[in-house]
């Protein structure tokens, strides 16, 4: 079957990252055909907008992208082009799989969790009052009238909203992947014991959806307790279900446990349209170099490919991006056992190297 993908290379060394994923994934033999369109800094002059309304309208009528690393514009207004695909396409559900490669450097073995981040509400909903605005002024009052606790006159404002329904998509999508995939445990990870009437509200959620799905075993975890039980033995987690601001760090913390963001693919999915990207940035000083690791990319494209429905395809390509890791001949600088190893290859051959397996 032939898929037609909206690509879009990004800025930065997006376009290198983007060239090498685009290789790798048509050497696994699926039939892709790209609807490249642009986005980011690179394209700000000529379109005004660093996310053309064109490359929207195509990630919407072909229903999945491929999105390379994108910077976000500095003191123009515009929040982040990765904020607003999630928002324009209600991609609500953030997926991060953190796993252990052998030969990627890092402190841990065995570890295979999978972060499932709510993309679209709590702190990141953009709900904000600045200090010593009228509106800010006006929030505070409407609040001090109708507590007894008194929030200075002086202070900036966030607002953390958490729906019901918000919350049972997101907790349902971590139980369904968890059933697709044949994993073991879901846990949900909240501060309820302190904010008991949003944390709280997600929590009571988790536990209702959780009776849906007897054979999946439902844990329920505090924020700051994860975070030391992640440090202490994480080889006990496996999908973790979080709002926004949480999932957001602790997908960081999953993949420092693994050996970086170099090696944590990412999607972002909604009811109608799925984006796929690397988690980290764009590192536009290392443009044009053929230097930068492309495995969170690849990963992400082997993401894409489950999402397609091509198990197999994606099974393969992984197992391609771990036999070339695990051999440690051909990879980049940053997968070497010194950083200034001569014998690192550059993003290109790092390509080759994976597409030869899959030869």
């Amino acid at each position: 079957m032939a898929y037609t993908v909206t690509l879009v290379p990004g800025d930065g060394t997006g376009p290198e990252l983007t060239e090498a994923t685009r290789r790798v994934l048509e050497a696994t033999g699926v039939e892709l055909t790209w609807d490249v369109q642009q986005a980011g800094v690179d394209v700000m002059e000529s379109a005004g907008t660093p996310l053309p309304p064109g490359t929207l309208d195509s990630i919407k009528r072909n229903g999945v992208a491929l999105k390379g690393p994108i910077t976000t514009p500095i003191g123009t207004g515009f929040r982040s082009v990765n904020v607003a695909l999630r928002h324009e396409l209600g991609l609500y559900a953030c997926v991060r799989p953190c796993k252990s490669y052998a030969g990627v450097r890092s402190r841990y073995e065995g570890v295979d969790i999978v972060v499932v981040r709510e993309n679209t509400e709590d702190l990141y909903a953009g709900i904000e009052f600045e200090s010593g605005t009228d509106d800010a002024r006006a929030v505070i009052e409407f609040l001090n009238a109708r507590q007894p606790k008194q929030i200075s006159a002086t202070s900036g404002i966030s607002i953390k909203p958490l729906s019901p329904e918000g919350s049972e998509r997101i907790v349902r999508y971590a139980f369904d992947y968890a059933r697709a995939n044949g994993r073991r445990r879901v846990s949900c990870i909240t501060k309820a014991n302190i904010m008991k009437h949003t944390d709280g509200l997600f929590l009571a959620v988790f536990r209702e959806v959780a009776k849906d799905y007897p054979e999946i075993e439902a844990w329920e975890t505090l924020v700051d307790a994860l975070c030391m039980g992640l440090v202490q033995r994480p080889e006990e987690f496996d999908v973790l279900v979080l709002p926004n601001l949480y999932g957001d760090i602790i997908s960081d913390l999953t993949a420092g446990l693994v050996g970086g963001l170099g090696v944590a693919p990412g999607a972002n999915i909604g009811t109608g349209a799925a984006v796929f990207e690397a988690t980290h940035g764009s590192a536009p000083k290392y443009k044009g170099q053929n230097k930068v690791n492309p495995t969170a990319m690849i990963l992400s494209g082997k993401l894409m490919l489950e999402h397609l429905g091509e198990r197999d395809a994606a099974r393969r390509l992984e197992d391609a991006v771990a036999a070339v890791i695990a051999e440690g001949k051909s990879v980049t600088y940053d997968l070497k056992p010194t950083r200034d190893d001569p014998t690192a290859v550059g993003t290109s051959e790092y390509a080759d190297a994976i597409i030869a397996r899959l030869g």
